[in-house]
């Protein structure tokens, strides 16, 4: 097995991303040394794409802190609209967040900044587009992505103004699934949240109904010996053909591990494939 995890092209970023990304909103208190190795591990597993937001607690100083050394090792990207006070959906808060993230982050310019799951009314009435772009002319941004979901996705592709866009999906969540095709056929980098839908309850902060679905399809049975739920889980996700790139938190580097050690061992065979799409189809779990 190849101990270079697998790449793709963001769409017409044309940065090659690894397809385990890391999510860096993390959901308990850690500790300077933790965040320090944790964050530093991640970059030593071979892992090139960090997601953060302007409102994930410290995340962005920590990253900024630890990682400065390493910037050139991998892709950075984070989120605006967001404020203490929940999300203000102007120009000024938009250019409140980016300059905050800047800081924070230690750096002149950003990779990727998305917009964080504005409503395409939100979107219209803030001219956030215009804003994100004036943010890209500055040079404090490469590219400009939106995080979102539907119904407001469809509205978004049409606009053709987002260079990527960061959308939920697993196989226990699959409402976006035949719309990943039609993001990365518009050209734009796919890249996606809740890849392992959280992990399962007790071992990550998955929701006990979802992850019920898990067994009442029989997805178990389809399991390579000795893989956990949650591997197989993130290697149905990192099958689809049109996902760029699958961001995953953790706070326990065993996790990480073994997050990696899955994204490694590569796509789900055809006919597993097609077998789970089948049991969650037959449960009532498929595309939108």
């Amino acid at each position: 097995m190849s101990s270079i995890l697998p790449t793709a092209t963001l769409g017409r970023t044309g940065l090659e991303v690894t397809r385990l990304g890391f999510g860096a909103g993390h959901r308990r208190a850690m500790t300077d040394k933790e965040m320090n190795a944790q964050l530093n591990a991640v970059l030593d597993a071979g892992i090139n794409f960090i997601d953060t937001a302007n409102d994930y607690g410290n995340s962005e100083e920590m990253i900024g802190r630890y990682l400065h050394h390493r910037r050139d090792e991998f892709v950075l990207a984070t989120k605006c609209g967001c404020h203490p006070d929940g999300h203000i959906w102007t120009r000024e808060n938009a250019f409140r967040g980016l300059h905050q993230s800047l800081e924070r982050l230690r750096v002149d310019s950003v990779d990727i900044m998305q917009l964080h799951n504005p409503t395409v009314a939100q979107c219209e009435q803030g001219e956030l587009v215009q804003a994100l772009q004036d943010m890209r002319s500055q040079g404090k941004v490469r590219w400009i992505g939106m995080s979102t979901t539907l119904p407001h996705l469809p509205t978004y592709l049409s606009w053709d103004v987002f260079d990527a866009y960061q959308i939920p999906y697993s196989a226990l969540e699959r409402d976006h699934e035949d719309w990943l095709t039609t993001t990365a056929q518009a050209g734009a980098g796919t890249i996606i949240r809740g890849g392992v839908a959280l992990g399962k309850p007790g071992v990550g902060l998955g929701q006990s109904d979802r992850w019920q679905a898990f067994n009442e399809a029989g997805l178990d049975e389809l399991k390579q010996s000795g893989e956990s739920d949650t591997s197989f889980v993130l290697r149905y996700t990192l099958t689809h053909p049109d996902v760029h790139t699958n961001i995953v938190g953790t706070t326990n580097p065993a996790h990480l591990a073994e997050n990696a050690q899955a994204a490694l061992a590569g796509p789900l065979s055809r006919e597993v494939y097609a077998e789970a799409k089948e049991r969650l189809d037959r449960i009532g779990v498929s595309p939108a």
